[in-house]
């Protein structure tokens, strides 16, 4: 059964070309590749973020509180069909940690919990706590959909630790129109071409070997967001209706 609960740190750096080649051999003495990514492979990701009509959830967001939370439909390829079972998560961050919470639900009835603000009927796959944390959130947040973002990443895992996780995402691409997860087409990118957003995703503290790897190679931390990052970059457009602050 999938995962459908985390709770850890993430740290996020951003690579150029040369970092990320000089760091995968050194991660892999000490971590192995995902299922999906083995020879090297990637695999794509789509997510669709939900907001409020002036955007107040990522502006909130950006504003780096104790406390923020956002809701996005997610699925690891493009539904062919409304029945396609997808995740809806709802992801808090509340003072540096992280907790990630999700259901799996056939898109269609995904797109109808949303609208409707109501817990839709129990599956096998199904977490009810987690639905009515969503139906919650749902009642305090008059949301729609906001932007589609997309991106190919490679995951890692500690040999030694599961629960310790690197991933890569790059080719990042968002799109304002046609706001459903099952299309696709009209997306730009999100930065240069060769640049790589990495996560460390972790439980406790950073492996020491790790640690002196990023500082080597001078890789530093820093805070970025997708979502965050499309938002400033549509602002930076000077759209009032989608830039809207009260």
């Amino acid at each position: 059964m999938a995962i459908t609960t985390f709770k850890r740190y993430e740290m996020k750096f951003m690579l150029t070309q040369t970092q990320f080649d000089s760091l995968i051999p050194l991660l892999l003495e000490y971590m192995d590749l995902d299922k999906h990514c083995q020879s090297g492979k990637k695999y794509r990701v789509f997510s669709l973020y939900y907001d409020t009509h002036d955007n107040e959830l990522i502006r909130h967001s950006l504003s780096k509180p104790y406390y923020k939370e956002k809701l996005r439909l997610r699925s690891y390829s493009v539904p062919a069909s409304l029945d396609d079972e997808v995740f809806l998560e709802l992801k808090k961050k509340i003072g540096g940690i992280v907790n990630k919470r999700r259901i799996i639900l056939p898109l269609k009835d995904a797109y109808n919990f949303i609208q409707s603000g109501k817990c839709p009927e129990a599956t096998s796959n199904f977490n009810k706590q987690v639905a009515h944390e969503i139906e919650y959130f749902l009642s305090h947040n008059n949301v729609r959909p906001a932007t589609c973002i997309s991106y190919k990443r490679m995951a890692l895992f500690g040999k030694d630790d599961k629960d310790f996780r690197i991933t890569f995402d790059h080719d990042i691409l968002t799109r304002r129109e046609d706001l459903f997860l099952e299309k696709v087409g009209n997306e730009e990118p999100l930065f240069e071409k060769g640049q790589h957003l990495m996560e460390v995703k972790i439980f406790s503290a950073v492996p020491m070997w790790l640690s002196r790897a990023l500082s080597d190679l001078k890789i530093y931390k820093t805070h970025f967001s997708k979502y965050g990052k499309e938002y400033e970059n549509t602002c930076a457009l000077v759209i009032p209706s989608l830039c809207a602050v009260n």
